[in-house]
């Protein structure tokens, strides 16, 4: 259903290790008796079942599960995984047929299958969770298994980009007899077939991971084992890295600690590395409110919004303002939002109300979540609240939620208006159109839009050549400006912060931004 194309990801290492003449610095070889790699987030998993994930919990799920296909580092296309090979095997972009590798087991040693593939993707849809990766099969018709290996995907439609579908972490491959038919399992636990196993889990504090003695797969682990600890937010995880309670911390670094990391020497003891984002942030607005529904409400914010303002004062220019829904890097982006309202306007905003015979000011709740894409957002909230309160249009109210029962609320569509930060599943303009549009979308908010869901979004999908498609993602884009029932707000970068011993972290993000653990390891001298 979703597609992706952008080139290698470009990391530059701010801070690096210098060499001492006589001596350096060289990777030591996994061993089963090295300490963990411990790693800092402040992402933690909404879920640990497949079925039931279309968010941040995929970062786990890379690390545990397995997939037909994946990004291997530094890759622009999926390949083999727990497949040996994949292809179309038709001119239409409609059959894909994948062979397993032989002999594959998930990490209890049950079983790896055809029958095991196809039982997980068939669950996505049969349990169907609101808001869940059941979005992303938009394309599949059927899955077709032959013998204990080979699997055909039948589509119902040309898709070009259904490999990249079958990369995402949703798509992981679960052990059937552990993982009911008709429910999210939800006993703590995982049984998978990635370069790792969960050893313990505990809810919102720490992940332990240990060396899967049965995977075969792309991934070369440079290390046996990987702790992921949970942090409320970066001060408590960047204090952890610099008490070496941590060894290196991915999302969730504010922009002040960025800041100051960058301005260190290595003589500190911690380097810095950073990744060109497609991380971005936006608004959404709920139609079944009876303010966010009206479209001149919506495009008054528009028009007051000032992200220069968000991207400087709040994020200290880590982030840059994003004036449409695809960032810049991808094919297709454009600039409809600054191309329609320009620079913010308390006057034009006042227009765009009184033409609707709105009466000011109008009353506006702003959600956002605590604990999911950084400590920033509380402050982001503030002065989106600041910059709509002064414009004298509008009286906003800010709360907030952790993560779980604020994603509760907003599938139940609590909120009139609500923040939600998103990272691709893949590189592609088509990945930061298609999951927020539909009846059902991952927002858990219908946004029906015939326009681009039957007509412009299955045009693209012909198309393998991404660029052969930026007309129709030209125009979703308008679309979107045009209804303004997503604003965006800033595109980021992604930083890992680590102690100097620790190497990797230049390869350890895939193209969708999630952290491949094992790409991480200790030096030693020679």
């Amino acid at each position: 259903m979703f597609n992706r194309i952008k080139g290698p990801r470009q990391l530059a290492a701010i801070a690096s290790l210098s060499l001492v003449a006589g001596c350096g610095l060289m990777p030591s070889a996994s061993s089963g008796t090295e300490e963990p790699i411990v790693v800092g987030t402040t992402s933690a998993p909404s879920t640990l079942d497949p079925a039931a994930s279309w968010d941040g919990s995929w970062e786990l799920f890379r690390n545990v599960y397995q997939t037909l296909l994946s990004f291997p580092s530094g890759a622009s296309a999926p390949a083999p995984d727990a497949a040996e090979s994949c292809d179309f095997t038709d001119t239409s972009n409609r059959v894909y047929h994948c062979t397993l590798r032989a002999d594959m087991t998930f990490s209890d040693g049950d079983k790896l299958d055809a029958t095991a593939v196809k039982y997980s993707i068939d669950r996505i849809s049969r349990i169907d969770v609101q808001g869940g990766p059941k979005g992303l099969l938009g394309s599949l018709k059927s899955v077709e298994v032959q013998g204990d290996r080979d699997i055909t995907f039948h589509l119902n439609k040309p898709d070009a980009t259904f490999p990249f579908v079958l990369a995402t972490p949703a798509m992981s491959i679960v052990d059937p007899a552990e993982y009911p038919t008709d429910k999210i399992r939800d006993d703590g636990k995982i049984s998978g077939s990635g370069p790792y196993a969960l050893d313990s889990y505990s809810d919102g504090a720490k992940a332990e991971l240990v060396e899967n003695t049965h995977y075969k797969g792309f991934a070369d682990r440079k290390n046996s084992a990987v702790t992921i600890r949970y942090f409320k937010d970066s001060a408590a995880m960047v204090g952890a890295l610099r008490d070496k309670k941590i060894d290196a911390t991915f999302r969730g670094l504010a922009a002040s600690d960025v800041v100051t990391l960058q301005g260190k020497k290595v003589t500190d003891g911690i380097q810095l590395v950073e990744g060109a984002g497609m991380e971005i942030s936006y608004l959404v607005f709920n139609p079944k409110d009876p303010w966010a529904a009206k479209p001149a409400v919506r495009k008054a914010v528009a028009q007051v919004v000032d992200r220069g303002a968000i991207a400087h004062k709040i994020y200290q220019d880590t982030v840059d303002p994003l004036y449409s829904m695809v960032p810049r890097g991808l094919t297709g982006h454009t600039t409809g939002f600054f191309d329609d309202y320009g620079d913010p306007s308390t006057a034009k905003a006042k227009a765009i109300l009184a033409r609707a015979g709105i009466t000011t000011p109008v009353p506006l709740t702003l959600w956002y979540t605590t604990d999911r894409y950084g400590s920033a957002t509380g402050a982001e909230f503030a002065e989106l609240k600041r910059q709509l309160d002064a414009s004298g249009l509008f009286r906003v109210t800010v709360k907030g939620r952790p993560w779980k029962t604020f994603e509760a609320g907003y599938r139940k569509g609590e909120y009139p208006v609500f923040g939600r930060g998103w990272f691709p599943d893949f590189p592609d303009a088509e990945n930061f159109i298609a999951p927020f549009v539909g009846e059902q979308n991952a927002l858990g908010t219908p946004y029906p839009s015939r326009e681009i869901t039957d007509k412009l979004l299955p045009q693209t999908r012909r198309e393998r050549d991404r660029a052969a498609g930026v007309g129709q993602f030209t125009r979703a884009q308008q679309i979107l400006v045009d209804d303004a029932r997503l604003l965006p707000l800033w595109q980021g970068k992604q930083y890992i912060a680590a102690s100097e011993d620790i190497a990797g972290g230049e390869r350890a993000l895939d193209p969708s931004t999630i952290m491949m653990m094992w790409e991480l390891h200790r030096k030693t001298s020679w």
